[in-house]
């Protein structure tokens, strides 16, 4: 359904097809409470709509383990509902509460917008975990492509300000590096789900005439910060035949370098997206089940 290279005018058709892409329909939800909060948004902006699910369990006191889902769509397209069936696979093997937030998209609302509402989220996510039920020290923020990209920059954010962090970041396939400047970046051109156009078309809309120059941010770009020192534990995987491959597996080895805890799986053969294109392939399950697991141990205990 994706075209492999969307160019400035082909935002609208991607989002057109994004409406409909990898969307858990709400009546899908068998025994998942399922509630739209519309929650404070950063100062001076709108309020920011969080749709959070919660498994219907009877007589169940402890605090669960809480999750920010944050969408893919190359910064321009995709909404809340879209890659939550990664999250009902990960609340059957954890207890956990997922919230997924609706961020504001380029290029209509260019950085800081889309981190800064996810920014929000988070915050209205911890500051309200007793009465979600959510044990505060341990809720993760993930995200898928341009998710996983808002995710990272959401945990430097955390960071920087001050705030309690996130207890861990999960980024798969991330979108971290709007320069260009590794071989997996530039190597797709009219192939796979995310092509080098493409990739140039969602960081200029997000970033504008800055996209690729020295004054990017790295709340925006990550992979721009100066020290990755003090961010929580990581998973990050990427597949080895899509463009954020090289940028990724660069973000694993700096937080080893900066003293930090990564997990890196680099998928073999795999394209942009495969697990969610071809859910049934070996390679599909695996990568599935290591995510899985990851959260087991990162989070699967009790408090």
């Amino acid at each position: 359904m994706n075209p492999p290279t969307i160019t400035p005018d082909g935002i609208a058709h991607l989002r057109t097809i994004t409406n409909e892409y990898g969307v858990l329909a709400r009546d899908a939800l068998v025994d998942v409470a399922v509630e739209d909060h519309v929650v404070p948004g950063p100062t001076g902006a709108p309020d920011v709509v969080v749709t959070v699910l919660r498994a219907e369990e009877s007589g169940r006191a402890e605090p669960r383990a809480g999750l920010l889902h944050i969408h893919g769509g190359g910064m321009v397209a995709g909404h809340r509902m879209v890659g939550l069936d990664w999250a009902l696979e990960w609340m059957g093997a954890v207890p956990m509460v997922v919230a997924s937030v609706e961020y504001r998209l380029a290029p209509e609302h260019p950085h800081p917008a889309p981190v800064e509402d996810c920014y929000a989220a988070f915050t209205w996510l911890a500051d309200h975990a007793d009465e979600l039920g959510i044990d505060p020290g341990r809720i993760v923020v993930e995200g898928g492509s341009a998710g996983g990209g808002l995710a990272a920059g959401l945990s430097l954010m955390a960071r920087d300000r001050g705030v309690p962090p996130p207890a861990a970041q999960m980024l798969i396939c991330p979108m971290l590096d709007d320069r260009a400047r590794t071989p997996s970046s530039t190597e797709l051109d009219g192939e796979g789900l995310w092509d080098r156009t493409s990739n140039a078309t969602g960081w200029s809309a997000l970033l504008g005439p800055a996209a690729g120059g020295p004054d990017v941010p790295s709340y925006a770009a990550p992979a721009r910060a100066d020290s990755l020192a003090g961010l929580p534990p990581a998973y990050v995987d990427a597949a080895s035949v899509e463009t954020f491959r090289d940028e990724a597996v660069e973000y694993a080895t700096r937080l080893w370098h900066a003293g930090g805890q990564a997990e890196l799986h680099v998928w073999p053969g795999g394209f942009h997206g495969f697990d969610s294109v071809a859910p049934t392939a070996v390679l599909s399950r695996d990568a599935r089940a290591a995510r899985v697991n990851w959260i087991r141990r990162t989070i699967g205990r009790q408090a």
